[in-house]
């Protein structure tokens, strides 16, 4: 049976998907074995070509939008370029997160050897995040050298667009988030694999808000979290910081 995926908006110029985490938005020599690509899976399912506007990291999910010609592609890629939009992304991390903080830590481009070989090393960015803490959980469990483990469910609010911007500004704040094998901190990593079956980057793109490039009109798109975020803002009794339509059903498809 063909790969579906969740499509959470369509119209005549655009469609969006709440893409899993784990999957790639296109073929990208940083993953030259992979053979799933979201934009080819969408363009299988829907029965034509499909534009990618944007990406997200391959352990990222949630709200992914593609145009449905080159021309509509175009017209929103300079929406993403000029950031005339609003992201919102959930982030589960380490320790407890500031109650409110506006982060301006510009960001030198972030190199691999593959896709950025030739890309020049420049000066840093500016790079700006805005972030909630939403909820905070102590565990009995001593990671470090604490007796407790503590983490924080944090509403990030990207006002540029740089590469990984989100998890490295998290980890300059010494907030990794939880499965981020680049920025993050293995044992905590591996503790939350090991006791709550949590095997992903726990960083989600829950919502998208913009100016439609055609008819003009506010569009908002929600991307319901996965089985396992849902699962772990239950356990952690954080089920009422958040949107219901943010959180996984069964009857999500």
């Amino acid at each position: 049976m063909a790969e579906l995926l969740d499509i959470i908006y369509r119209d005549d110029y655009l469609i969006a998907i709440n893409k899993p985490s784990g999957l790639l938005v296109h073929r990208s020599m940083i993953d030259r074995h992979e053979t799933r690509f979201a934009m080819q899976i969408l363009r299988d399912q829907i029965g034509q070509h499909v534009f990618p506007v944007h990406r997200l990291d391959k352990p990222t999910s949630g709200v992914l939008v593609f145009a449905l010609s080159a021309d509509i592609a175009v017209l929103m890629g300079d929406i993403f370029f000029r950031h005339e939009l609003q992201k919102t992304y959930l982030a589960i991390v380490r320790g407890v997160a500031p109650e409110y903080l506006l982060l301006d830590y510009p960001l030198t481009e972030e190199q691999d050897k593959y896709t950025d070989q030739k890309a020049r090393t420049a000066e840093p960015k500016p790079a700006v995040t805005e972030f909630f803490r939403l909820a905070q959980v102590s565990l009995p469990y001593a990671i470090d050298k604490y007796p407790e483990s503590r983490y924080s469910l944090v509403k990030c609010l990207p006002k540029t667009g740089r590469k990984h911007q989100i998890r490295r500004h998290l980890k300059h704040i010494s907030h990794p988030i939880i499965g981020d094998a680049k920025h993050g901190k293995g044992n905590h990593n591996r503790f939350f694999q090991n006791t709550f079956d949590s095997n992903r980057l726990l960083l989600a793109a829950t919502e998208l808000l913009f100016t439609h490039p055609i008819i003009n009109t506010p569009i908002r798109l929600s991307a319901p979290l996965d089985q396992t975020m849902t699962q772990l803002i239950d356990r952690f009794g954080w089920y009422n910081v958040i949107p219901k339509a943010w959180l996984f059903s069964q009857t999500t498809t």
